[in-house]
């Protein structure tokens, strides 16, 4: 596994410390359940039931390793006090239309898009990070280029 750093904010660092809880404790009762009945059913060399919970203990077991691994790499980036977009940034935007987005610029392995929650390293967050309201940016799109203007940049 790559030791580079991840860069995040205090509430993804948070959601992936309550998500390797859930799967260290909850998730593994359960999986440890699902196993006993199965063997508890019998012959094992034809468990469908067995087979299915093994491989959920191999899935569980490498995702926590993962957020383990994540959480060891994390650093998390404080608010930034210029007033400018920064990580944990909640940010409005005008497109060139008149239309309004809400962005939430957040570290790489917490990217939402349904929730507005984009990379610092996508195209738009890397365009809008340290911007502040009333600035005006350029983004360059796969298909092409996107004008906007910051109308707000607040940290809630």
């Amino acid at each position: 596994m790559t030791k580079e750093r991840i860069t995040m904010t205090q509430r993804g660092y948070e959601k992936l410390l309550e998500t390797l809880h859930f799967l260290k404790t909850t998730k593994r009762e359960e999986i440890s359940e699902n196993m006993g009945r199965a063997i508890a059913d019998g012959d094992l060399r034809e468990s469908a039931a067995y087979d299915e919970a093994r491989m959920q203990q191999s899935e569980n077991e490498a995702r926590i390793s993962e957020l383990e691994s994540q959480l060891e790499r994390s650093v998390i980036i404080e608010e930034d006090s210029s007033g400018g977009a920064g990580l944990g940034a909640k940010i409005t935007v005008k497109d060139a239309k008149g239309k309004e987005h809400k962005f939430e610029l957040v570290g790489t392995y917490e990217v939402d898009v349904l929730k507005g929650k984009i990379s610092d390293a996508s195209p738009i967050g890397k365009a809008l990070a340290g911007r502040k309201a009333g600035e005006k940016v350029t983004v360059q799109l796969p298909k092409g280029t996107a004008d906007f203007e910051v109308l707000a940049v607040d940290y809630v």
